[in-house]
């Protein structure tokens, strides 16, 4: 009597759950994570830590930036409303590049972090990077496309959020009550 091959189940990618394949296909988003990640937090660092990119005026500020893309922009309202408080519009950049960063290395809230970095990239490719001709040329279109795997995905390993969850498992606490 032959007996029956216990197989282990073959996960969307072909990959045996389990095996050396299906180890690695856990942890495939990690490099795009770690690449978006530090770009934005390295890009949120250099714009707080330099001088001239907050000032409404200058050589390198956001306002002169804001100034030369307003009449090419897909959505010239969006930057006329930048140009109103160019200040505390980069400030809100820098920031929300840093916050971004920082939660998608840590793999904390990872989903809100990667949509943060979707919506930055998408407002920055429907303003300053808009003209370019072509359309490969301007990076803020690829950025919001790398972005959306995490957004779909989450931030399953290496991470805070699975840190957390794997803790609620243990402890048999829910999250929303």
């Amino acid at each position: 009597m032959a007996h029956a091959q216990r197989t282990r189940p073959v996960d969307a990618g072909g990959a045996r759950a389990g095996g050396v394949r299906g180890g690695l296909a856990r942890h495939a988003l990690l490099p795009l994570r770690l690449f978006l990640g530090g770009t934005f937090l390295y890009a949120g660092l250099q714009k707080l830590t330099d001088p001239a990119f907050p000032a409404a005026s200058g050589k390198g500020s956001l306002g002169e930036l804001l100034g030369q893309v307003h009449d090419t922009a897909a959505l010239p309202q969006l930057v006329g409303l930048a140009q109103h408080g160019p200040v505390g519009f980069a400030y809100a950049l820098a920031g929300g590049q840093v916050l971004v960063g920082i939660g998608t290395l840590l793999g904390l809230l990872g989903r809100l972090a990667a949509f943060g970095g979707a919506l930055i990239s998408l407002t920055l490719w429907l303003t300053v990077s808009w003209p370019a001709s072509p359309y490969y040329y301007g990076n803020d279109l690829a950025y919001l496309l790398a972005w959306t795997p995490l957004v779909l995905a989450g931030t399953a390993t290496f991470s805070l959020d699975a840190a957390l969850a794997n803790r609620r498992e243990r402890h048999g606490t829910q999250l929303y009550g």
